[in-house]
């Protein structure tokens, strides 16, 4: 079984070198044997988008196919930043700490308003859109679906 553990070993060192180095993927061929780890692209997933507003044919406002991560609210004028993925949501970077946003708090287009932790890997989520935090809907170690509404954002 020695030859087991040194092949858990191994991988675990490989994705040490991953995180390390933020490397999305990793393939390692040798004469017998390859190995190839991936892991969740966090720059792809952290990033919050507005998307068009497309009229349905009831009268009403829909947002355009796909659910984007992030669609305008005619009635209120306020944005909602929408989860782009499932997973426990963290208003903070730890528990100690003060959280990335609060309702109030002025935003840009790369400001991190909260973590969404998925199969163990801490995703940072970036605002796209600029203005002013209006509401927090989520609360801090709950779970979220996928386009969940996360913030309202008054835009600028």
């Amino acid at each position: 079984m020695g030859d087991k553990e040194d092949k858990i070993k191994r991988i675990e060192q490989l994705l040490e070198i991953m995180k390390k180095n933020d490397l999305v993927e990793l393939e390692i061929k040798s004469d017998d044997e390859k190995i190839v780890l991936k892991r969740a692209q966090p720059q792809q997933v952290s990033h919050v988008i507005a998307a068009p507003i497309v009229a349905s044919s009831a009268g009403g406002v829909a947002p355009a196919a796909g659910q984007p991560a992030a669609a305008e609210q005619p009635g209120q004028g306020l944005i909602e930043i929408k989860a782009p993925m499932v997973g426990t949501f963290y208003a903070t970077p730890s528990p100690d700490s003060e959280p990335y946003v609060e309702a109030g708090a002025e935003i840009t287009t790369s400001t991190v308003v909260c973590i969404i932790e998925a199969m163990k890997v801490m995703n940072e989520i970036k605002s796209e859109v600029e203005g002013t935090i209006a509401e927090v809907c989520v609360k801090s170690g709950e779970a979220v679906e996928y386009g969940q509404v996360l913030f309202r954002v008054k835009p600028e």
